[in-house]
């Protein structure tokens, strides 16, 4: 049995079912693009008999990827995999996927067919499909809820009927990693054939164990997982690649497989699928998570400076991240205090850790989360008042319309001084700050904007918190209120109060060193 596992990647199909929009050509492209470069051995493009949108992805996709095997879905239906076929002979290499419903409920009450006729249908498929290609892939639809007698032969019908892959789909993300690993190991010891195909497995996470599934599955033969990127799916969504892959991969001396899924482009993919498909990822997501490098109890961080692997199994540089975060926050212990001063260039006889820990501590409790830029302006200034508001908005007005380019008015004050200022943009927010930046004249630029809501109904507040660039240093800003560019507009004069404060730190700096 091979020591390598197949990583067949479904985002495209499986993972773009569950999106409230369809991406578009170009954006599939992109994707595929991505998956290719992070090593995927099979990736499924679409549906091409769904509509003429996923024919034309999937034969762009069957035309540009070299690397990997492009796949095509269809029923166990002639047409469908006729559709398949013309969609993906301009492929260097390609596979048809086709599928019938196995299970009682599905044959009984979806199909309305009896289980011969199933069986029937399904052979039927695999040498239709045959006649386009070598590489044939049949899937048992419900097979997690399907009679393990009627599994058995649907398989080594499958296989005699020429399938070199058979899926074995937890549909409904029904059984647990016991019960679907035992399937795994009934099928191969009743199906006097299965050495003659790769046998697979394409769970979904309705009760969160797709990937603790796919893991059973491998330990007891299977090898190939189908699987998405950031676990994108139809209602609770698939089995995640990164946490499959990463789990093969840090687990090798316990599982004793691998994959050729290349680590370091993990991190880049699903921030590319995220935003594409516009799914935020959880900020506890395993592997990709904005937490899952993030330390913020004192114990983790003073452990973690010591020796990451104290409390890291697996380094965010593994797959393609820059570093881990330690969140300066009320839990934060004196090391990582002393440790982030070290990284701003400061010496232990530049601060006393104790008061600069005790004023950190008054701050984080008022705050939530303290930067790099707060520690330095409690150095110098000791600063437990509300930040100085060295630019003030007391007047902003903004106007859009489907018919209207975007247009904002704004009245601010800097220190003593009112100034006003107007722009165009492409929306509300933009001409908002395109007219705040323009009267301040900063080299200030944004890199990264969010809005949520606080509260639910009406009179919902907008969240808006913005990551922007000055000199060099990244900062954070928040606004709160029930108009969202009001609220965008206030996360940026925050920025702007932080900005000044940073300079007024860098002058007492520059200072200090004259003397």
């Amino acid at each position: 049995m091979s020591d390598n596992v197949i990583i067949f990647d479904t985002t495209l199909r499986d993972g773009e079912q569950a999106l409230a929009a369809s991406l578009s050509v170009r954006e599939k492209l992109q994707i595929a693009l991505a998956l290719e470069r992070l090593g995927v051995d099979v990736m499924e493009a679409g549906f091409p008999v769904s509509s003429p949108g996923d024919f034309e992805s999937v034969r762009t996709i069957a035309e540009n990827v070299k690397n990997s095997v492009v796949c095509g879905l269809s029923r166990a239906v002639a047409k469908d995999i006729d559709a398949c076929g013309e969609a993906l002979k301009v492929a260097e290499r390609f596979r048809i996927h086709t599928f019938i419903s196995t299970s009682t409920v599905h044959v009984e009450s979806k199909l309305r067919r009896s289980f011969e006729d199933v069986l029937q249908m399904g052979v039927n498929a695999v040498k239709h499909a045959k006649k386009y290609t070598d590489d044939v892939e049949f899937s048992c639809e419900d097979a997690g809820r399907t009679p393990l007698d009627n599994l058995c032969r649907m398989v080594e019908a499958a296989i005699d009927a020429g399938a070199t892959t058979v899926n074995i789909p937890d549909t409904v993300g029904y059984t647990i990693p016991s019960e679907f690993g035992g399937i795994i190991t009934d099928l191969y010891n009743r199906v006097p054939n299965i050495d003659k195909a790769v046998i697979s497995v394409h769970c979904h996470n309705d009760l969160g164990l797709a990937v603790a599934n796919s893991i059973s599955a491998v330990q007891a033969g299977a090898r190939q997982i189908e699987c998405t990127i950031n676990g994108i799916g139809e209602r609770a969504g698939n089995c995640s690649l990164e946490e499959v892959a990463m789990i093969l991969n840090t687990r090798k001396d316990l599982t004793g497989v691998g994959t050729n899924i290349n680590t370091q482009e993990i991190y880049k993919t699903s921030r590319l699928v995220s935003q594409l498909c516009n799914m935020p990822v959880q900020s506890n997501k395993a592997i990709v998570g904005a937490n899952a490098f993030s330390h913020s109890s004192g114990i983790h961080q003073d452990g973690v400076l010591k020796n990451k692997s104290t409390y890291e199994i697996i380094t965010p540089e593994s797959i393609g991240k820059a570093e881990n975060n330690l969140n300066m926050t009320s839990r934060s212990g004196r090391h990582v205090i002393k440790h982030r001063m070290s990284e701003l260039g400061y010496t232990e006889a530049d601060f006393n850790l104790d008061e600069l820990y005790d004023s950190f501590l008054k701050l984080a409790d008022r705050k939530g989360q303290v930067f790099d830029y707060d520690l330095e302006a409690l150095l110098y200034f000791n600063q437990q008042q509300e930040e100085e508001q060295y630019y003030k908005l007391s007047y902003l007005n903004s106007v859009a319309g489907s018919a209207k380019v975007a247009t904002a008015g704004i009245t601010m004050t800097i220190g003593e001084n009112e100034v006003e200022g107007a722009a165009n943009g492409n929306g509300p927010v933009d001409a908002a700050y395109r007219a705040i930046l323009n009267a301040v004249d900063l080299p200030i630029e944004i890199v990264d904007y969010k809005l949520g809501t606080k509260t639910g109904g009406e009179d919902a507040q907008g969240h808006a918190n913005i990551i922007a660039t000055y000199k060099g240093q990244r900062y954070h800003g928040f606004g709160l209120s029930t108009d969202i560019v009001e609220a965008s507009a206030a996360a940026l004069i925050h920025v702007l109060n932080l900005t000044h404060r940073a300079d007024q730190v860098a002058e007492k700096k520059q200072a200090k060193n004259n003397k």
